[in-house]
């Protein structure tokens, strides 16, 4: 009964405390996508993520019933940071639903337009500044929520020395107004909801990685960004030795070190507690790194293991933090199955690739559409748009014959495809319930085989998986040199989850490749199940702005580089690394092989 009062009272004291708008409250993962669009548009980082954020300690005067209830000593406010740009999941700060769009469209602008120098004011305010010069037609509304933001504001009348000063100086900087060198940080003030907090430091050496709970996430993890600080772990010599300080008694919880790590049940209090703090403090263990990633550093004995071929093959890297390629970074070696018994398909799957096999003899004696004709059947819009646009302004009368028509004709193709796999440790997930991912891209490999093989253009097939960049494994399946025959079935029959995803470096060895082959138009095809990453930092922003680069190079070589996934979250990454229509998400694995074959179709067709 006690309790239940007392969360009663607890509810009710924070409800008529609460001084936001819940009617009109917005979240975030509706604006996500126009926040994304706005951002790359203003000129933000392409592969900068989007997450919740968390709770940081603000100032400003509290109300008596604020301090009755315990609440606004934290809000939710906007930080970016080197990788993450973190946004309020719910925003409910004025009472008009359309401001409160507003303000998310505001900071996505605005972080797009931010560069860090340590000082908080004038860093938002040349920020606030850029961003309205780059989007003029968004000043009104900005207006609109300044004057709302500045009426709710404490005014400096009301508050102390000190609070009064920094009021009035941040008031100023919100008008535009900045002289001097006055600063303050973001904890000293009410929050102010039109900025940025940074959180990361600008003086911070390069390669330093920050430490991050949201890179590991647990089992209940919400998705919210949290700062950490670095602590020391202090362990007594004498632990055996326990002093008795009775002044203490109630204060322990906060003074002995307690290892919880091999508790095998979850605390249901953990994630209120992170909530409730401003910074999560991140100390050593006393376990050492290579126990902890032991398993990772087990590879096969080369008697177990696949096979290299020859000594592999030094490959650069993008390190997007120094904006430069790190020569020799990478080393990519060829490995090749030894003993591989016959691959025997099923019944079922030898169907389909009888049906897709003659589906591709057909499409390659089947005529092709030439565009940009002097003479056709069919007008081509493309063409009679480029034709008119060229004639403006031109004094030379229209030609007689404008190559503005369509005609099909029987043409020799001129076609090459690289077929790069994904065979990483998250392959061995299953897709269905009766199959595993590595079976249906197995699958999906031998049929793609079976239907570029009677279609006659040549085609190689690669799979790749890392462990971190000095072992970059390239799975030899079958190069564009050796026919499709038992032995390349038998190399696909016998692929196996590998370890890590290394997208960057896989991407330019089948590069290399396909630079030297003779063929007017080169595919190269990439097949995976998740975004790129590894042990080393080849994680979050690091690893896709890699890819993104290696997928630039190969546009740069004549490649046509696409990608064919089957992870349900592809939307929020694919369309910066290979373009809106550089791309197909499969939602059911069981229709990757339909997938993979029309998206070739399509690709080979332009």
């Amino acid at each position: 009964m006690e309790e239940m009062v007392g969360r009663w009272w607890h509810h009710a004291v924070t409800k008529v405390a609460r001084q936001d708008y819940p009617a009109a409250a917005v979240q975030l993962q509706d604006m996500q996508k126009c926040i994304g669009i706005l951002f790359r548009a203003a000129g933000g980082p392409a592969a900068l993520r989007f997450s919740a954020a968390s709770q940081q300690a603000v100032g400003g005067q509290r109300h008596w019933l604020q301090k009755l209830a315990g609440n606004a000593k934290c809000a939710d406010t906007a930080q970016l940071e080197h990788d993450v740009l973190a946004l309020p999941a719910t925003l409910a700060v004025f009472s008009e639903t359309q401001l409160n769009r507003d303000l998310y469209l505001w900071l996505a602008m605005l972080s797009a337009c931010f560069v860090n120098s340590g000082n908080w004011i004038k860093d938002n305010v040349r920020a606030s500044q850029a961003a309205l010069v780059r989007f003029p037609g968004f000043a009104a509304r900005y207006q609109a929520l300044l004057q709302v933001h500045l009426a709710q504001r404490p005014h400096p009348a009301g508050l102390k020395e000190q609070a009064a000063h920094l009021e009035t100086l941040v008031r100023a900087a919100l008008m535009g107004q900045v002289s001097g060198e006055g600063n303050c940080r973001s904890q000293d003030v009410a929050a102010v909801w039109l900025w940025l907090g940074a959180t990361a430091d600008p003086s911070r050496p390069v390669g330093h990685k920050e430490a991050d709970v949201h890179q590991q996430p647990a089992a209940n993890h919400d998705e919210k960004r949290r700062r950490t600080k670095a602590a020391r772990h202090e362990q007594s010599r004498n632990a055996m030795v326990l002093p008795f300080r009775g002044e203490a008694l109630m204060s322990w919880s906060e003074m002995v070190h307690v290892n919880r790590s091999s508790d095998d049940e979850e605390d249901g209090n953990a994630l209120e507690a992170a909530n409730e703090m401003d910074k999560l403090s991140v100390a050593a263990d006393g376990q050492t790194l290579a126990s902890r990633v032991r398993f990772d550093l087990d590879l096969p004995s080369s008697s177990a293991d696949d096979a290299p071929l020859g000594e592999g093959v030094h490959l650069p890297e993008w390190d997007y933090r120094r904006a430069m390629l790190r020569p020799d970074h990478c080393l990519v070696q060829v490995m090749q199955a030894q003993n591989c018994p016959p691959f025997t398909p099923s019944a079922s799957l030898r169907l389909t690739a009888r049906q897709l096999r003659r589906r591709l003899e057909t499409l390659r004696d089947a005529p092709r559409a030439l565009h940009g004709q002097d003479s056709g059947n069919d007008l081509d819009l493309d063409a009679w748009v480029r034709f008119h646009a060229g004639q403006l302004g031109v004094a030379t009368p229209y030609s007689d014959t404008p190559p503005i028509y369509t005609r099909r004709a029987r043409l020799d193709r001129s076609l090459a495809t690289l077929l790069l796999a994904d065979l990483s440790l998250s392959t061995d997930a299953y897709a269905t319930p009766n199959a595993r991912v590595i079976d249906v891209i197995r699958d999906a490999m031998f049929i793609f085989g079976e239907a570029l093989h009677a279609a006659g253009d040549p085609f190689a097939i690669w799979g790749f998986s890392s462990v971190r960049r000095q072992h970059v494994r390239m799975q030899h399946l079958k190069t564009f040199d050796e026919r499709w025959n038992d032995t390349c079935r038998a190399r696909v029959g016998a692929i196996k989850p590998g370890y890590y995803t290394r997208i960057g470096a896989a991407i330019r060895h089948a590069t290399l490749q396909m630079t030297v082959r003779p063929e007017r138009k080169r595919l190269l095809m990439l097949l995976t199940d998740g975004k790129p990453n590894d042990l080393d930092v080849y994680e979050g922003r690091y690893g896709l702005e890699d890819t993104r680069q290696a997928v630039r190079e190969a546009y740069a070589a004549g490649l046509s580089p696409f990608c064919v996934t089957i992870d349900a979250k592809a939307h929020d990454y694919l369309p910066m690394l290979f373009g809106q229509n550089g791309y197909a998400m499969v939602r059911k694995p069981q229709d990757l092989v339909k997938q993979l074959t029309q998206a070739w179709a399509t690709l080979c067709s332009k």
